[in-house]
């Protein structure tokens, strides 16, 4: 990784990071590409931040992101919609976004949201950024990951951001948004607009994600090694960017390294190549010290079915299990990442659960090992049903799904022998026509109605007009 950054460079870099990159001793090699030094790139690994701390506008909700700790998230920005029970995609709407935001507030195995779905209605891309942000910061009290289309939505989103938190000062405590983007085209040439994008974000004071999603066999070797040696140098690239421009800034590396079917080149998110390809990632950004971020979770099943299942279970768990920080796209996504499900939402949220389970692994100490339990179990009752220790750890030491049928066939066949996407459909109905969190005061509300273009009618927001 360090060898491409130093020989091979990048290209395009905007001109504060060339002017910057040049003056910390990087260089313009025969091609003309921006190639930075193996020893400053130590310097900056060494120097940022190994924990990116981010704040909810719930404390319980702060995340760590870093060191052995795991997180999911949603992310994916799909621009089509599977409603409940259809079997056909539509586009997506702010409405979809805001119902997203609502349901993922009542999801405690996902820690976090981003902007899950595209408003595909609004065509003006900075009222697009500020509703985006709006329905967010009104849906849910986790942290939230904005994306913006150009740097000059970010203060405008900004100055929304701090009337919600109730000042700007407020929010600088406890900045409960962050920004970043993709700056880099693979394969190894810096875009501008998603640059300026992530620059400008830090200017929201919370850490920068920066991605990469470089596509093996199409903008990625189709070799795995070579397309983890691509991703984590430009994810290295993008956290050497913001370094240019603001020593130390905590920098969440994200190379999120693709995978082609090779017979069309079309992406596969589903596959074990993806699965193996991003936990490697991982790895090598956890190898580095620094606070990861890779995708998992996206199936190419268009439904939520087994596919989806298998799929998604088997890229997350190998994400989770490599130490992976913050494992997104872990919820809700289908069809590659083409459309969102709210009912395939609910679902992840139950097998996130089961995977941070094997994440926490088993504790082994003199007390867990039970030699004295199982000695008073044998000489007594002969089972271990009553036993204090089973009653400690009925809560502790077990995850339980919410949705998952762990019933008798008997008990399910007389509940009319219901499918998990149809137990699915029922959670999400019934938590969203009952569920609209006022995490905007309401005074609040109106100032922001009156100076900035919201779309969403206000009563699209309460039970009073639900379409559940």
């Amino acid at each position: 990784m360090l060898d491409v950054l130093e020989n091979i460079g990048m290209a395009d870099p905007i001109p504060v990071v060339l002017e910057r990159s040049l003056e910390r001793g990087c260089y313009l090699n025969e091609h003309g590409r921006l190639c930075f030094p193996r020893a400053l790139v130590e310097d900056v690994i060494a120097n940022t931040p190994k924990v990116a701390h981010f704040m909810a506008r719930d404390p319980q909700h702060d995340m760590q992101v870093g060191g052995q700790r795991v997180y999911t998230y949603g992310g994916g920005e799909a621009v089509n919609m599977l409603d409940v029970g259809a079997s056909s995609y539509r586009p997506s709407t702010l409405l979809d976004l805001y119902d997203a935001a609502r349901l993922t507030d009542r999801m405690k195995n996902i820690h976090a949201f981003s902007r899950l779905v595209v408003a595909t209605e609004i065509e003006d891309q900075l009222a697009c950024d500020i509703n985006s942000a709006y329905v967010s910061a009104a849906g849910t009290s986790k942290h939230t990951q904005l994306t913006f289309a150009a740097a000059a939505h970010v203060q405008p989103t900004l100055e929304m951001l701090y009337m919600i938190a109730g000042g700007e000062k407020k929010f600088r405590e406890r900045p409960f948004c962050n920004g970043g983007g993709c700056p880099v085209i693979s394969p190894l040439r810096y875009g501008r607009d998603n640059s300026e994008v992530c620059i400008e974000s830090i200017k929201m004071g919370s850490p920068v994600w920066v991605i990469v999603a470089p596509q093996a066999g199409a903008t990625a070797p189709a070799a795995l090694a070579g397309a983890v040696v691509q991703s984590v140098a430009e994810a290295l690239a993008g956290l050497l960017m913001i370094d240019m421009v603001e020593p130390g800034f905590p920098v969440v590396v994200g190379p999120w390294p693709f995978v082609s079917d090779l017979r069309t080149g079309a992406f596969s998110g589903g596959s074990g190549e993806e699965a193996v390809v991003s936990a490697g990632a991982a790895q090598m950004v956890n190898f580095y010290g620094l606070p990861s971020s890779v995708g998992a979770g996206m199936t190419d099943s268009k439904l939520p079915d087994y596919q989806a299942g298998y799929e998604k279970a088997l890229a997350i768990a190998l994400a989770a299990q490599s130490g992976c920080n913050n494992v997104s796209e872990s919820s809700g996504m289908l069809g590659s990442l083409m459309a969102l499900s709210l009912e395939s939402l609910v679902i992840d949220n139950d097998l996130l659960g089961a995977v941070m389970r094997t994440v926490r692994g088993i504790e082994v100490n003199e007390q867990t090992l039970s030699y004295d339990v199982i000695e008073q179990v044998v000489r007594g009752e002969g089972h271990y049903l009553r036993s204090p220790q089973t009653l400690e750890l009925m809560r502790s030491g077990y995850e339980y799904p919410d949705l998952a049928d762990r019933s008798t066939a008997d008990e399910w066949e007389a509940a009319g022998s219901p499918d998990s996407r149809l137990q699915a459909g029922q959670r999400v109905r019934s938590i969203l026509s009952s569920h609209y969190p006022e995490y905007i005061d309401p005074a609040v509300d109106t100032k922001i109605r009156d100076q900035f273009p919201i779309l969403i009618p206000r009563e699209a927001m309460t039970g009073a007009s639900s379409r559940w």
